[in-house]
């Protein structure tokens, strides 16, 4: 056994210091700060060349990916395995009152003492077993693991058949950026140095799956997700003459029902399932107030994958809209019905019919229609939006939806399916291919061999629950899926863009080894040190000496 909980300890507070908000200075700060602190290793010295400090592509910020490899020397193979962890966090406003202590668990546990707490979390701190503050457990425990394994292999490369890379890359909790610059230099090295990937170990936080469930889960594979979003448009009226019109709001709030915490949109494969769709956004796009009904709604959901491919997602959603369609026309007609019966007034049946078209759909069928004149003027419609940096990739896309629908011919209230976000691939770890089956016997046998030094049972499940850069190391989709994402992104190419064939060409499978805690997101984060910086590190040597040999 490795004795390492209190290098992994000192590492990960180190890094926590570095407040490192997503989409802020501090992820630049912190990647130059783990530079700084893997370059005065020795091995990192004499050979320079391993670690690089490298900045993100095709981003709008200026922040960094740290990478690192060491080459063993006990033999001459070149397979090797690639060691990933996130370097940025959430933000910290819900500490409040502590917000100054967030990033330095000594002196919040202090503070904590003095607060309310629950009672598991109040047991925690008194414990002395459990660490809290902003990023020890999502997930900067786990690049400490990560740090203490390549500063233990570069003393030692004689103990390594094979070789190590670290990857500490920036941009999880957002969009990716950092992982998907980071395949570039994967594949660059792989070509120079000969590199054979045969893995890829995560190391990012694992939870309970519910109350009073004590198990440590070790994950092969990940759930996917998806941002499935709508455009809605309705028939303008003035209030007064509510049913001269369809306010598009009442066929968003169908679809929302129809949607949300639906179980029949929940993914199930190898005996586990995805949590069903939830709403994330549900808007009009009224840009200020009036009398009369919005011409369009916007919403988006999450929704997650384990074998249903976005083709998949986009054929079961478009069904679902048009039941939702239907029911919210019904519904229009019956209380349009008992309306005029109370009133007096005459009820003039409407002609609208339930229409959904995938964002792909209505875009052939306008180019079509308008050739050129449709696709030029889109084009130049989206550059100068562009210029709008205030857009987000959701709201730019639904912007572009929302011009191309001015050129439909057939006004009649529609739904419009598409996506709006990145998509983060499902990844299936079954054994299919030889580094596959490797790698799941490795984890297996290390797994067995170190249970019996911890008190709590190690568990592997199938899919990670919580979109992680695991996605971006590999891919179980074929090309008719991520079509489905590419043609349906009314983003894609401008606002938004991934080369899935970077993916596609590192294709190593991936497991989840990571530190265990709760709370991640919220201000009372905290992770159990015994596991994380003693069973974790030395589960994930295990792991990397059974695929090596």
């Amino acid at each position: 056994m490795l004795q390492c909980r209190e290098d992994v300890l000192t590492f990960t507070k180190q890094l926590v210091n570095i407040e490192s908000v997503v989409n802020t200075s501090g992820e630049k700060d912190i990647a130059q700060s783990l530079y700084s602190m893997i370059s005065s290793m020795p091995y990192f010295s004499q050979n320079p060349s391993h670690l690089v400090l490298e900045q993100t592509l095709n981003d709008d910020q200026e922040r960094y990916n740290v990478l690192a490899f060491v080459k063993g020397t006990k033999g001459t193979s070149n397979r090797t395995v690639i060691l990933m962890g996130h370097m940025d966090t959430v933000g910290i406003e819900d500490f409040t009152h502590l917000k100054d202590q967030a990033c330095f668990p000594d002196e919040l546990m202090e503070s904590l003492k003095m607060e309310q707490l629950p009672a598991a979390a109040k047991e925690h701190l008194d414990s002395g077993d459990w660490l809290f503050g902003r990023g020890v457990l999502d997930m900067k425990s786990g690049v400490a693991s990560n740090v203490y394994l390549l500063n233990y292999y570069s003393q030692r490369p004689e103990e390594l058949e094979g070789n190590i890379v670290l990857l500490a890359e920036c941009d999880e909790e957002d969009s990716s950026h950092g992982v998907l610059s980071a395949l570039k230099t994967l594949k660059c090295w792989r070509s120079e140095h000969g590199f054979d990937y045969v893995a890829a170990i995560n190391a990012d936080f694992v939870s309970p799956r519910y109350e009073g469930d004590e198990n440590r889960y070790i994950y092969k594979g990940t759930v996917g997700k998806l941002l499935p979003s709508f455009f809605i448009t309705g028939a303008e009226t003035h209030v007064g003459s509510a049913f001269e019109g369809l306010d598009p709001n009442f066929i968003a709030a169908e679809l929302t029902r129809q949607i949300n915490y639906n179980p029949e949109l929940c993914n199930e494969a190898f005996g586990e399932t995805t949590v069903p769709p939830v709403s994330l956004k549900q808007t009009d796009l009224k840009p200020s107030y009036t009398v009369q009904t919005a011409l369009a709604a916007y919403v988006y959901y999450n929704f997650f994958i384990h074998s249903w491919s976005p083709k998949d997602v986009l054929e079961k959603l478009k069904e679902q809209a048009m039941i939702a369609f239907t029911n919210a026309l019904t519904s229009f007609e019956e209380r349009y019905k008992q309306y005029s019966t109370i009133s007096g007034e005459p009820y003039v049946p409407h002609s609208w019919k339930p229409k959904v078209l995938t964002y792909e759909e209505m875009e052939q069928l306008l180019v079509d229609e308008n050739g050129e004149a449709f696709t030029a003027h889109m084009s130049q419609f989206k550059e100068k939006l562009l210029k709008n940096t205030e857009l987000d990739t959701r709201m730019f896309a639904a912007k572009v939806v929302e011009e191309a629908w001015k050129w439909m011919k057939d006004k009649n209230p529609a739904i419009i399916l598409f996506y709006s976000s990145l998509y983060s691939p499902r990844i299936e770890l079954t054994g299919k291919t030889t580094n596959e089956l490797a790698l799941i016997t490795s984890l297996d046998e290390a797994v067995e061999e170190l249970q019996p030094y911890y008190q709590y049972p190690i568990v592997t499940r199938n899919f990670f629950p919580y979109i992680s850069d695991m996605s971006f190391v590999a891919l179980s989709d074929d090309e008719a899926g991520i079509s489905a994402v590419s043609n349906n992104n009314p983003g894609w190419g401008t606002k938004h863009f991934v080369e899935y064939q970077d993916i596609r060409d590192i294709n190593v499978p991936v497991i989840n080894i990571g530190p265990y805690g709760l709370d991640a997101h919220k201000k009372l984060e905290r992770l159990e040190m015994t596991y994380s910086f003693e069973v974790v590190p030395n589960l994930t040597h295990l792991v990397i000496q059974k695929l090596l040999k």
